[in-house]
């Protein structure tokens, strides 16, 4: 590798599947594929939250947010996951790796406070309907998707800076796909306890707080729920949230599985403990946001009737 006066790293070496030759030309289709499904499926649900009308809520305008963080999200790692299949050079410079570990955390950040934006919309399009066009006005869901993107930003900018400041030594193969800011830290030949508790205030106040939201949040609507008489109206409530508690419960699931995990000191070395926190990555990073659009377009009427609205105009205008 690359080295000034030998204690500079100016680059990575992204081991990935590289101990799986065969495997790479597999994997390099199905994620291909899969990153395909990713952009048609979350475009769409852009496009038609723009263009149709009765799209114009705040709900879909939080979907039409969250959409486009799952194509931003994607895009900062799968292109040179595709790529490194492909190369015999499995490298990535460190600036490159700086700038996906910025935007994977932002989008990352971003998505989890948004996905607590969109549950307190649900509550309040439950528990208070009178009050709702109040509420969640477009004064007030606006600056809250904003405010979202904004808290991404920053927590990502803060943690990548102490990241990139930590001295690096000769070991630097990072084994993962892509540039993920805790296999990058373990490569640092200095205390990274300083970065560990920057993490650990970060992740309790933009993963477990936007958590405990979603939580209370659904708790008040399971309580009002349960106060309908008619078992069909309670069907018809609930299926007004079912789609994004869905969503939550995979996403929340597997970041929590990823990233608080107890790991022993002997386990960190453990190749079959790498295996299974790559493939968890890799879930995370491209199932989950695959499965968004299709989970909100099987389970929600109006979504349904806007792609089959946009399918027949296409089809008209040819």
């Amino acid at each position: 590798m690359e080295w000034e006066n030998q204690t500079i790293l100016v680059e990575f070496f992204l081991k990935g599947l590289s101990d799986y030759p065969r495997l790479e030309l597999l994997f390099f289709v199905l994620i291909l594929i899969m990153y395909v499904v990713i952009l048609l499926g979350n475009g769409t649900l852009i496009v038609i939250s723009i263009w149709d009308s009765h799209l114009h809520t705040p709900m879909y305008f939080f979907l039409g947010n969250l959409s486009f963080l799952d194509i931003c999200y994607t895009t900062t790692s799968i292109p040179s996951i595709l790529v490194s299949f492909l190369s015999e050079r499995k490298t990535i410079s460190f600036s490159g790796c700086a700038m996906q570990m910025f935007l994977g955390l932002a989008m990352g950040t971003t998505e989890c406070v948004l996905l607590g934006m969109m549950a307190f919309d649900r509550y309040v399009a439950i528990c208070n309907p009178l009050r709702y066009p109040v509420i969640m006005s477009k004064d007030s869901f606006v600056p809250m998707a904003a405010g979202s993107w904004i808290v991404g930003v920053i927590n990502s900018a803060v943690q990548t800076a102490f990241v990139i400041q930590l001295p690096f030594c000769r070991n630097n193969v990072i084994n993962h796909l892509s540039c993920e800011i805790l296999a990058v830290m373990k490569l640092a030949c200095a205390d990274i306890s300083g970065n560990e508790f920057i993490m650990l205030v970060a992740t309790t106040l933009f993963i477990l707080t936007p958590l405990l939201l979603i939580i209370i949040s659904y708790t008040l609507i399971i309580v009002s729920i349960l106060k309908i008489r008619s078992s069909e109206g309670r069907s018809k409530v609930f299926s007004t949230c079912s789609a994004h508690l869905t969503v939550v419960i995979i996403f929340y699931g597997t970041i929590l599985f990823m990233y608080m995990k107890p790991k022993s000191k002997d386990a960190l070395n453990s190749e079959d403990l790498d295996a299974t926190d790559k493939l968890i990555s890799l879930f995370y990073g491209i199932v989950t946001p695959m499965m968004n659009p299709l989970i909100y377009s099987l389970r929600n009427k109006d979504v349904k009737e806007a792609v089959k609205h946009l399918l027949r105009r296409s089809v008209f205008n040819k």
